[in-house]
């Protein structure tokens, strides 16, 4: 429960935040009320996990977070189970040298608190059996899962937009690093403001501008590809497939489920082309890249129909993905391949 005296703004006489007293309405929460909320699951003896699937926009949201906490708890670890594969990401963590773990080297015992930022518990088997005490995303909310606090805001474009507005309201000012990781996450996560965002990401976004490297920034937007993912690209040509504006291309196996996303989000350029399905298999897994325009179509409900029933599947209007894994496969589709892929897809898309 968040508490607030009338006319307070929840500073004590040193510039300091204290529990509010009063109990908050249930009109909708200021940036400065789910701050005191969020604070109020902490003390100074806690040891904090946090908890991402490591892309721009979480590991950025992590960031802020730990700087969120660093006077307030006794440590902040960021832990990741993915392999970071995608350059971008790659150069992003290397330069900014952000401090990360990988998940599978944690004992969950050593903490005594867990967040999760910009997913949600369901989102991946990993994370299923870790109990979370905070919670924050911008992803459609799923079922299935509690946690103490939590803040879903599915309208806004990227979590770390929802984490500046914690800094502000907690009065710190990002240093450069943790400002070029924000506004580089913005940056990706609204594919510069191409894809639905709030103003609130806009206000986020100008906030940062001018605190940001932006040498940086370019730096690692430019750092796409390498040599050897190019050979992806000539297969994704020769494998291509379209039928009623949709383009469809199956690579067989791949080093990681980036070199899906690339192909996808490089395809979907292509003109009077209304869907773009890019598909995969990695760690024994089949794995679903939706891309679309998003005008009358929403490809995270079309990867829900099509393969929630036997894995995981969802996400934004016009960006979607799936994983299901080979063994859950019905027999017409283990030989998988482009064809399938289109069949699969016809029979959802009338």
């Amino acid at each position: 429960m968040v508490f607030m005296s009338e006319g307070d703004d929840g500073m004590n006489g040193k510039g300091n935040l204290e529990v509010p007293k009063k109990p908050v309405s249930n009109k909708k929460k200021s940036a400065k009320e789910r701050l005191l909320e969020l604070f109020a699951l902490f003390g100074k003896e806690d040891q904090v996990l946090v908890v991402i699937n490591a892309d721009p926009d979480a590991i950025a949201s992590a960031m802020a977070l730990k700087r969120l906490l660093r006077y307030r708890v006794k440590s902040v670890t960021i832990a990741y189970p993915n392999e970071i594969r995608r350059l971008n990401n790659v150069v992003m963590v290397d330069l900014l040298k952000i401090p990360m773990e990988r998940l599978h080297t944690i004992k969950g015992g050593d903490f005594t608190k867990k967040v999760m930022l910009d997913s949600q518990p369901c989102h991946l088997p990993c994370f299923e059996n870790i109990t979370f005490d905070v919670v924050i995303d911008h992803h459609p909310a799923t079922k299935g899962w509690v946690a103490p606090f939590v803040d879903i805001r599915k309208d806004f474009g990227a979590t770390a937009s929802m984490l500046v507005e914690y800094l502000r309201a907690a009065g710190l000012k990002p240093s450069v690093t943790l400002a070029t990781a924000l506004f580089y996450a913005i940056k990706v996560d609204t594919k510069n403001f191409e894809k639905k965002a709030t103003l609130a990401d806009a206000i986020s976004f100008r906030y940062l501008f001018n605190i940001a490297n932006q040498n940086l920034v370019r730096k690692i937007e430019q750092s796409s590809f390498r040599r050897s993912e190019l050979n992806y690209f000539k297969t994704a040509l020769n494998e291509m497939k379209v039928s009623k504006q949709r383009l469809y291309a199956h690579l067989g196996r791949v080093p990681s489920p980036d070199m899906l996303v690339l192909i996808a989000d490089f395809l979907n350029q292509v003109h009077d082309i209304a869907w773009v399905f890019v598909s995969g298999l990695h760690n024994d897994k089949l794995v679903v890249i939706f891309r679309c325009d998003g005008y009358k179509k929403n490809a995270g409900r079309l990867a829900e129909k099509m393969f929630q029933s036997i894995g995981s599947a969802g996400g934004h209007r016009e960006t979607a993905r799936a994983e299901v894994p080979l063994r859950n496969l019905p027999p017409e589709m283990q030989d998988f391949s482009t064809r399938t892929l289109m069949r699969l897809t016809t029979k959802y898309l009338r």
